[in-house]
């Protein structure tokens, strides 16, 4: 098994393809609980994590923003009481990157720390 968490974001020109279905599957079997939602023709990871109340939730949200700003690679995060959506994708390529698995994986292990 692939340990992603591991890795860091490189940089993305742009110029770059997004990830072929082919790679998206074999890298999703590495963040489970995860899933490719595809919003106006551009692939992304999602998940929804669930907390016993708003401030737990809060406290992940800071921890995946401070992540975020580290990696220089920033996802969509919705919180609300006892539940956090994020959806990690590349802008500047329209769909998925290997960055965007890497930051799943490092988003898995926050909440496995909590």
């Amino acid at each position: 098994m692939i340990n992603l968490a591991a890795g860091q974001c490189t940089a993305c020109r742009g110029d770059e393809p997004a990830l072929p279905d082919a790679e998206i599957e074999d890298l999703l079997f590495h963040v489970i609980g995860w899933q490719v939602l595809d919003v106006d023709g551009v692939k992304r990871l999602k998940r929804v994590f669930e907390f016993k109340n708003f401030m737990d939730a809060m406290a992940f949200t800071n921890k995946i923003a401070a992540l975020a700003e580290e990696q220089e690679h920033h996802p969509l995060i919705i919180s609300e009481w006892g539940r956090v959506c994020v959806q990690w994708w590349t802008h500047k390529i329209k769909g998925l990157h290997r960055n965007d698995f890497i930051m799943a994986a490092k988003t898995e292990e926050i909440f496995s720390s909590l």
